[in-house]
């Protein structure tokens, strides 16, 4: 009986995690210039977390390490995607709740950061409602923020499940 195994090595299945989050932030930036959807602060902040999951990816794609190291790349990976499905999913919260009920987060994140240091303008932009409340795009009834949540937890999980694993020797396929 024949058995036919792709064995994918953990350097090209971090490059495929790679492209997933370019291709996020491509989207991103085709909505804002494109579409001209402008983002919301919370929607920046999940920018941030979505660019500094791909900068562990392409890392730990450069680096290739053994496993101890692939290891701490696999909780690098976790934290950052942890952290943007809280963000996201803190924004799905806000979209829940009626238009209005929660405090306007004021200026944009930019114009926040310069009046603020940063850990008091993210948490005001975290408490804040104001346009992060808006739905303004969605896909089969979920806004954005949710499907960059569910994409974050996929994201999340492949790569630390890549990480963990052991690298098999080559990629090759086994017949028996």
């Amino acid at each position: 009986m024949a058995r036919n195994v792709l064995v994918i090595r953990r350097r090209t299945a971090n490059a495929v995690g790679l492209a997933a989050t370019l291709g996020m932030l491509g989207y991103a930036l085709f909505t804002q210039h494109i579409q001209a959807l402008q983002p919301c602060n919370m929607c920046l902040l999940q920018r941030a977390a979505v660019l500094a999951l791909g900068a562990v990816f392409f890392l730990a794609m450069v680096h290739h390490p053994r496993l101890l190291w692939a290891r701490v790349y696999a909780g690098l990976v976790g934290v950052c995607a942890a952290a943007g499905v809280a963000l996201a999913a803190r924004q799905v919260w806000m979209q829940a709740q009626p238009l209005g009920s929660l405090p306007s987060c004021g200026a944009d994140l930019y114009t926040l950061l310069d009046m603020l240091p940063v850990h008091q303008a993210v948490g005001l932009v975290w408490r804040g409602g104001g346009d992060c409340q808006a739905v303004t795009w969605s896909l089969f009834g979920l806004s954005m923020a949710a499907w960059v949540a569910l994409s974050l937890t996929a994201l999340g999980v492949f790569g630390v499940w890549n990480n963990s694993r052991r690298d098999p020797p080559s990629i090759r396929f086994l017949s028996r």
